[in-house]
């Protein structure tokens, strides 16, 4: 009996393993056409979004490198430009004061000239006020001395004479 047995259990082991077998290649084509496809095409929408969402990652990175760059580039030349404007204003502040420094001397100048001028114009009136005197009181004095009157033109030769020397007299001193 227990080689039927033994037959009986190899052939119903080999049925349900033909049955388990057919059952599992059902089993794998029924998966791959309703699960394996969807599946697929959802693993493969995934790996295309992460792909999407890398690149788009890698574009805004470089979008704010950029951005970076051109705020750094922005600054310096801001900085270039402030401190252009500082040495501007210090060369105009300077060539201002040069000009006021200038106008000041050449000011002083004239009033020097003018008050030398002043000083020879005083100097001169003085003289001849001096001439004047002079003239009036030679003529009382010669004409105490002399005696007599002197006519205009003895008058106007003494006087000349007389300032002759008295120029000559002061230009040497």
């Amino acid at each position: 009996m227990q080689p039927a047995l033994l037959l009986t259990a190899q052939s119903s082991s080999l049925g349900d393993t033909l049955f388990v077998l057919v059952s599992f290649i059902i089993l794998v084509l029924l998966v791959k056409h309703f699960a394996w496809g969807p599946i697929t095409k959802m693993m493969n929408q995934r790996a295309d979004k992460i792909t999407g969402d890398l690149d788009y990652a890698d574009q805004e990175r470089k979008k704010a490198s950029d951005l970076k760059q051109k705020r750094e580039e922005a600054l310096n030349n801001s900085q270039a430009e402030a401190v252009q404007i500082v040495a501007n204003a210090k060369e105009a502040g300077n060539q201002q004061r040069d000009s006021i420094v200038s106008k000041a001397h050449d000011q002083a100048q004239d009033i020097q000239k003018k008050a030398r001028e002043d000083a020879k114009q005083a100097k001169a009136d003085a003289m001849k006020s001096v001439q004047n005197d002079v003239a009036e009181l030679s003529l009382n004095i010669a004409s105490k001395v002399i005696g007599r009157e002197l006519s205009s033109e003895d008058q106007k030769d003494l006087i000349d004479s007389y300032i002759k020397e008295l120029k000559s007299s002061h230009e040497a001193e």
